[in-house]
């Protein structure tokens, strides 16, 4: 497989499973354009990128503001000469019961994990419809977007949500040739999950470190997901090799949810 001269974007990509993604694209020859809103960590994911011998640019952007997305893309392809991929990988967690949840909650994380993928999804399509290509289209589900997990009730929704634009998405744009998937992974060792850990133990009171061993222990493989495992899904989405699946949102998670 091989993405050479290929042009891709990737939101959250300064760290975590974003960084992964941009970096396995990276090695497989496409130029990445970086977003995010932590500009100092870009700085360094893109000296990473370059010292691969492929090109790289950054931009900061809030993905949950439309203009600031659409604003991504036309970086993207001015700096680096073209628009092949999209990579919807920013979001949020949140670990809260259902009783306790917030307005404020619910406006902030929908606003990151399900509009920032619409507005993905309908900037890069846009950009692949005026440049008269195809393109592939990749948004960031979970396992809980296919199951619905306790504390994880709201962002399990923003993942169903995410599973729902990606298959109408991929019907309404099959016809220019645009396929749109999704990635949903399990345990991963990054911030968020340190995060989410965290959460459970103030919300049950159990000690740090036991909600994480607790996840991983029911992996079928044995171990916690790595970026690398993710973001080895993501490069076949955005390669030859997948043209023919689209709507589709793929479990990458070791054995966890089955379907």
């Amino acid at each position: 497989m091989s993405l050479k001269g290929k042009v891709a974007l990737v939101t959250g990509s300064s760290q975590g499973i974003g960084r992964g993604i941009a970096l396995r694209l990276a090695r497989e020859g496409a130029d990445v354009a970086l977003v995010d809103i932590k500009a100092d960590k870009l700085e360094t994911v893109k000296g990473e990128i370059e010292a691969m011998g492929v090109r790289s640019t950054t931009f900061v952007a809030d993905v949950s503001d439309r203009d600031q997305v659409y604003a991504a893309v036309a970086h993207a392809e001015k700096e680096l000469g073209g628009f092949d991929v999209m990579v919807n990988n920013a979001g949020i967690a949140q670990v809260k019961p259902l009783a306790d949840v917030t307005p404020e909650d619910t406006d902030r994380i929908f606003r990151i994990n399900v509009n920032g993928v619409l507005w993905g999804i309908q900037a890069a399509a846009k950009k692949f419809i005026e440049r008269g290509q195809k393109g592939k289209i990749i948004s960031a589900s979970s396992i809980a977007g296919h199951d619905g997990f306790a504390m994880l009730g709201i962002y399990s929704a923003t993942k169903f949500a995410v599973r729902a634009l990606t298959q109408a998405a991929a019907k309404e744009y099959a016809s220019q040739g645009i396929t749109v998937n999704a990635y949903c992974p399990g345990i991963v060792g990054t911030d968020m999950w340190v995060e989410i850990d965290e959460r459970f133990a103030d919300i049950t009171g159990a000690p740090k470190g036991e909600t994480y061993k607790k996840y991983v222990d029911g992996i079928a493989l044995g171990r916690a997901q790595t970026p690398d495992d993710v973001a080895a899904l993501v490069a076949f989405l955005a390669g030859e090799d997948s043209d023919y699946i689209t709507g589709q949102a793929i479990l990458t998670d070791g054995g966890i949810v089955y379907r």
